[in-house]
């Protein structure tokens, strides 16, 4: 009998343990492969007025009883199209002309602002977490609230609130003339700094959080045993602090990079029409042109670039685990 409890209770273990298991994957499962899979069907799709607007890829011909199969290429064509021209006068510092590929341009514009957002909240995003991680414990909670304050309003308010500051009326402008320290409003809206500038502040708690969860589990008789050995504190960051936090460092930047590339509302409210980003392009193809077979088709090829540092980062976790376990 206690050999039958014993058997019992070790599968009803496992199962427990492969439904804990399964849990993420069916969640990958429903809200990610399956919308996916369909934004993927409807790329090779052909723009059609009706409803839904985008042709079908089979049809039944019940005369012959053959089933068709049309799909269409047309969209990536459109997409990829001059791209290598482009690129190369992208990547040529000496091009006057960036191009004639509005969607590589796009792509390039968009992965440029997201990495330059990604740059800046590591920079300020990394002392601050070391700072709350240093912090009296009794502190750092209050100062992880200030962090996540801002998550307490709306997100649009937020956006709209940098508005008000950074306008061509708006509260610093004002300030500056009232004071005699400039003598014409500056233009501080509706360009690249007011773009960047949001994107960091937007994106900024999401670097903070990932780094103080490493930065916190940090053994400081480490640091201190650095110290008695003879390295200053500059030494003991390189060769401590910084490599022990090397997996909040990638874990914030692909929390920050990878939403941004795909932005849409701060690009919109905030960029002005000369930073055009992926996800102004996408909603134009959607609601705009209603072409949703382009839009698919840009949308797909916007996460297969997504796809590289995701993989990247995966690799890296799992070789981490590797060598931890031997």
């Amino acid at each position: 009998m206690k050999l039958i409890k014993a058997l019992k209770k070790k599968l009803f273990r496992k199962q427990g343990q492969r439904t804990v298991i399964a849990v993420p994957y069916v969640w990958l499962l429903v809200f990610f492969l399956v919308p996916f899979a369909i934004v993927l069907k409807i790329s090779f799709a052909e723009q059609e007025i009706a409803i839904p607007p985008f042709t079908p890829l089979t049809t039944f011909d019940e005369d012959l009883g053959r089933l068709n199969i049309a799909i269409s290429y047309q969209n990536y064509a459109d997409i990829f199209h001059n791209f290598w021209t482009t690129l190369g006068q992208l990547l040529n510092p000496f091009s006057s002309s960036n191009g004639e590929n509005i969607y590589l341009l796009t792509y390039w514009s968009s992965i440029k602002t997201a990495l330059t957002t990604t740059i800046i909240c590591l920079l300020i995003g990394y002392p601050t977490a070391y700072a709350i991680s240093r912090a009296h414990p009794s502190m750092r909670n209050g100062l992880l609230l200030a962090i996540m304050l801002p998550f307490w309003t709306s997100f649009l308010l937020r956006v709209y609130a940098w508005m008000g500051l950074l306008g061509h009326n708006g509260i610093v402008n004002n300030f500056l003339l009232k004071y005699g320290i400039i003598s014409e409003p500056l233009d501080l809206f509706y360009n690249a700094f007011s773009l960047n500038l949001v994107m960091v502040y937007a994106y900024l708690p999401f670097m903070i959080l990932p780094l103080y969860t490493q930065l916190v589990k940090l053994d400081g008789r480490l640091l201190e045993a650095a110290s008695d050995l003879g390295a200053g504190p500059i030494k003991s960051f390189f060769t401590i602090t910084l490599p022990l936090s090397k997996t909040g460092i990638i874990a914030g930047s692909m929390l920050v990079f990878v939403p941004a590339v795909g932005e849409f509302v701060i690009p919109e409210l905030v960029g002005g029409s000369e930073n055009l980003m992926i996800g102004k392009v996408l909603w134009q193809a959607f609601f705009d042109q209603n072409n949703w077979p382009l839009a698919s088709a840009i949308a797909v090829v916007m996460v297969a670039l997504l796809v590289v540092p995701i993989a990247l980062f995966q690799h890296y976790e799992n070789r981490e685990i590797e060598e931890g376990g031997k």
